[in-house]
């Protein structure tokens, strides 16, 4: 992740959105400070993930997946692979890949918000710390489900499912004020 902003450098140089955001990130930096493999999926006991929320052109609809693990609908996004070269290009790939939309572009290589949650993936992770991003499709785009997903659909952002949880719900506020 050395061709483009680390994730540390990325993390000192965004303006959090409030207090809460801000202590979020201190956390997540000495986190980083404190763990060299902060950005891989090995990392222990927590380890960064990315994210993407990905709305249509108008901002009046989100594209939200049905997770498989979780039985909940999420935004797009996961672990950082070793080809990605930084958190924007790992949450644009994830929401590329999960979405089968192909043309989804971040809005900014700046986040939108972070969120820690518990992880699905196992084998002794305790935490995901997550950097959330906005993306945008292009119009027209036809989602598909992937392998990690049950399904994929478009929600009025304003409407979400009672099948989502209260981090998506505040991911979709902060973005659309965000945009």
């Amino acid at each position: 992740m050395d061709a483009e902003l680390s994730a540390r450098e990325l993390l000192v140089g965004w303006s959090p959105p409030s207090t809460e955001q801000d202590h979020l990130r201190t956390e997540f930096v000495e986190y980083i400070d404190e763990h060299p493999d902060a950005d891989r999926r090995s990392g222990r006991p927590d380890h960064l993930t990315a994210s993407a929320l990905v709305t249509n052109v108008e901002r009046t609809h989100v594209l939200l997946c049905l997770h498989r693990k979780v039985g909940l609908w999420l935004q797009f996004g996961g672990h950082i692979e070793d080809e990605d070269a930084s958190l924007s290009e790992a949450a644009v790939r994830e929401a590329r890949e999960e979405s089968g939309i192909a043309g989804v572009t971040l809005v900014s290589a700046l986040p939108v918000r972070l969120d820690r949650h518990a992880a699905p993936c196992g084998g002794g992770a305790r935490h995901h710390l997550d950097v959330q991003f906005l993306a945008v499709a292009p119009p027209g785009a036809q989602p598909q489900v992937s392998e990690e997903s049950l399904d994929v659909r478009w929600f009025d952002a304003a409407m979400l499912p009672i099948t989502t949880d209260d981090a998506v719900r505040t991911l979709v506020v902060d973005a659309l004020q965000h945009a």
